[in-house]
């Protein structure tokens, strides 16, 4: 059988004597490296090879997620464990974003460290149950809030739609914009009206939100009254 080569790092020594430890109950896992450090880590990586990399999050002269990111840069198919005492939503997506495989709490049970490490090393990811959790929760969140916010249309709007969607979020009147654009006030009721339509949108308020959504003026921007 085929051992799963393993390098760890952390930056306390009771953490890697008890991982050292741990690996030694079975034969499936050879521990070819330790670190103290995310640069040493580094250069584990680099020269060990292995197949999995434990990383702890908090560690001297280069952290676990920027060390992340270089293995995974430098070795795509080099799989990452974070090991950490940091059950916080941030660190998480921080070290997903980083490219790493799984994210596992040290006060974890011995088994499930290992079963994590197994899960990492066949491609697939692994997270533990708390973790698991609150991420799911987030996406669930995320999704209701993507449920409730308004769906904007992608229709182009031409460069004449713009300006006049400009001027209304302004709060001016069709009047007013129409002498600022010296054009008919009609034209300008056509303008608008092929707005609201084009974005399927029906109320100034809700214009102004699909102009901040789109960027075209900035969220800061004083609040408008309806006109006409």
């Amino acid at each position: 059988m085929k051992k799963i080569k393993i390098i760890f790092a952390d930056d306390h020594a009771v953490v890697r004597n008890g991982l050292r430890a741990l690996f030694k109950i079975t034969s499936e896992f050879l521990v070819v490296g330790e670190a103290v450090d995310g640069e040493s880590a580094i250069h584990l990586a680099e020269t060990r090879k292995p197949q999995v990399a434990i990383l702890d999050i908090s560690m001297p002269n280069l952290n676990g997620i920027e060390a992340t990111k270089l293995i995974k840069k430098n070795h795509p198919y080099m799989k990452v464990l974070i090991l950490t005492i940091h059950e916080d939503e941030a660190y998480v997506f921080q070290m997903m974003t980083a490219g790493a495989d799984g994210y596992i709490l040290k006060n974890a049970e011995k088994n499930e460290i290992l079963t994590a490490v197994r899960t990492v090393a066949s491609g697939e990811l692994y997270f533990s149950s708390g973790v698991t959790k609150f991420m799911v929760q987030k996406v669930i969140t995320q999704q209701t809030t993507e449920h409730r916010r308004p769906a904007y249309s992608l229709s182009p709007l031409t460069k004449r739609e713009i300006e006049v969607l400009s001027y209304i979020t302004q709060g001016l009147s069709n009047k007013e914009i129409a002498e600022k654009l010296i054009l008919s006030i009609s034209t300008i009721n056509t303008h608008r009206s092929n707005l609201m339509q084009k974005l399927d949108i029906h109320d100034t308020a809700g214009l102004v939100r699909y102009a901040i959504h789109t960027g075209i003026i900035s969220a800061e921007s004083e609040p408008v009254q309806e006109t006409v």
